[in-house]
């Protein structure tokens, strides 16, 4: 996306009007040949690698519309139900930074292969579970699974397709496809519910995998994709960065049942905030203990020195930070919403499992009108405008829940429901161009791996946080409007980042042109 930007604002090459006439040289020889050449897609590598993220967007939605026949079936409360859409995000997040690194140091396709297998033996544990415990831990073994074969997958998709036009077509494809299955999950689950149960949700998973898994095995080598060993693993930081997260979600999700003065409640919340601190001081200890490697190639560089699993420097790159609390904003109020969105129209109006799926179209079906739309808009302006558009046009869409009631009339949702899934699928493809823009040049990988974490961590709290809302409140949709609220407000803030942020950047491209 970078090198199409850059290309836009270059405009065509002119020759001098007397003289002999030359063959253009540089960048510009190199923008020509990379124009006619234009090598093929490796499909077969490219589809092994799309199954497994299709697997792992399918099931951040999938699950939702089967959570009414669960309770029925397992009889689970509301903290069970949450923590089985929880648990997963929760576990994702706190383990992706490792996956990246188990890539790099053992190998993608091996990580890739093992994340698969892990989904799969999930799945399957989840498909059989006949309480709600054997099924949260099931839910956590996906999340697990994800967090290994995600950062794989696209290291992997960097190693199949070196040629930078090549890959920048693959990485389309394969960001479209997250777009394709989550907003297929909620129709397809309530295909499955309806047909099958909800046990079907998670059979559907097992021959997918083994299609990724034999795709990989015969069409992507064993050499592809680096290996990096010089740097140790931060195992005390990953241990407290996961602590950190599932207490903290393990707080707020009992919050809604035991209230908010629960010993547990706040036993919880104080052991993920002091898990939190101390896996910050903890980075900070080992990136002051290696000064000389504060960027990603002298990392590599440390003579098997323990490295911090993120490093806090990372966060001073420019507009790195804004678009990294972007991302958890952005997840942290659609995300929740969603959830809620759900229970809502199952519960409060009735709505069977496929209804519903149905129902939610016109908010998760916006990835394939927003895809081609940003690609448009940012090859003229960069991701920031298009981030702030989309921020500001769903916090006009989260207040169109304010009014609803349990007998509010479906047309007057179309509204919301569009305009936060385009606002949110826009700002979503536009902050993951601007975080790779804003990352050091060897650093996209773990740049990459920081945004999906953030993003994770606000559909985790996003979660737990409007279903203790719901819980507590006085009435369901009494719930809904105060976690819409919430959710305005949280993109309402994002769009006032972006635009800082873009006109800090505007001010600093107008001081380097004097």
């Amino acid at each position: 996306m970078r090198a199409t930007h850059l290309a836009a604002r270059s405009g065509p090459t002119t020759e001098p009007a007397t003289g002999p006439t030359t063959e253009p040289t540089g960048p510009a020889a190199e923008r020509v040949a990379a124009e006619t050449r234009q090598p093929a897609l490796a499909m077969a590598p490219l589809i092994a690698l799309s199954l497994g993220y299709f697997l792992v967007m399918l099931d951040v939605t999938v699950v939702n519309v089967a959570l009414p026949d669960i309770r029925g079936s397992l009889g689970t409360g509301a903290a069970a139900l949450q923590w089985i859409v929880d648990g997963y995000s929760t576990l994702f997040a706190g383990l992706l930074l490792f996956g990246g690194t188990l890539a790099d140091r053992w190998g993608h396709r091996r990580t890739f292969l093992a994340g698969l297998g892990l989904f799969a033996v999930a799945s399957l544990a989840c498909a059989v579970a006949g309480s709600s415990a054997v099924l949260i831990v099931g839910r956590l073994g996906q999340g697990a699974g994800a967090a290994l074969l995600v950062p794989a997958s696209l290291g992997l998709l960097q190693a199949v397709h070196p040629d930078r036009g090549v890959r920048a077509r693959a990485v389309a494809v394969w960001g479209a496809v997250a777009s394709v299955a989550f907003g297929a999950g909620p129709v397809v689950g309530g295909l499955l519910v309806s047909g099958g149960g909800w046990r079907a949700v998670f059979w559907l998973n097992l021959p997918v995998a083994a299609l990724a898994v034999a795709l990989t095995l015969r069409h992507l080598p064993p050499a592809a994709g680096p290996r990096h060993t010089a740097r140790k693993a931060d195992p005390l930081g990953q241990l407290l960065g996961v602590v950190g997260l599932i207490a903290l979600a393990g707080g707020l999700n009992e919050a809604g049942a035991r209230g908010w003065t629960s010993p547990l409640v706040l036993s919880a919340l104080g052991l993920g905030v002091a898990a939190l601190v101390a896996f910050a001081a903890v980075q900070r200890t080992l990136e002051a203990r290696t000064p000389e490697a504060r960027t990603p190639e002298a990392r590599s560089r440390t003579g098997g020195r323990r490295a911090p699993l993120l490093p806090p420097s990372l966060f001073r790159a420019p507009s790195f930070t804004p678009t990294a609390i972007i991302g958890l904003l952005i997840s942290l109020g659609y995300y929740g919403m969603l959830f809620l969105t759900t229970l809502y129209f199952q519960q409060e109006r009735g709505f069977s499992a496929l209804t519903t799926g149905l129902a939610l179209l016109p908010s998760v079906c916006m990835g394939l009108v927003a895809a081609p739309l940003f690609s448009r808009i940012t090859a003229r302006t960069g991701p920031h405008p298009p981030m702030a558009a989309g921020l500001a046009l769903s916090a006009v869409g989260f207040l169109g829940w304010l009014p609803t009631g349990p007998q509010t009339p479906y047309p007057v949702l179309l509204f919301a429901l569009t305009a936060t899934g385009l606002g949110q699928t826009l700002t979503a493809l536009a902050a993951t161009a601007a975080i790779i823009d804003a990352a050091p040049a060897a650093g996209t990988g773990i740049a990459s791996a920081v945004f999906n974490v953030s993003r994770q961590v606000g559909s985790a709290v996003g979660v737990a946080l409007f279903g203790t809302f719901a819980a507590s409140a006085s009435d369901f949709t009494a719930g809904l409007r105060l976690s819409a609220g919430l959710a305005a407000t949280a993109f309402a803030t994002g769009a006032i980042l972006a635009l800082t942020t873009t006109r800090r950047r505007a001010n600093t491209r107008t001081a380097e042109g004097k």
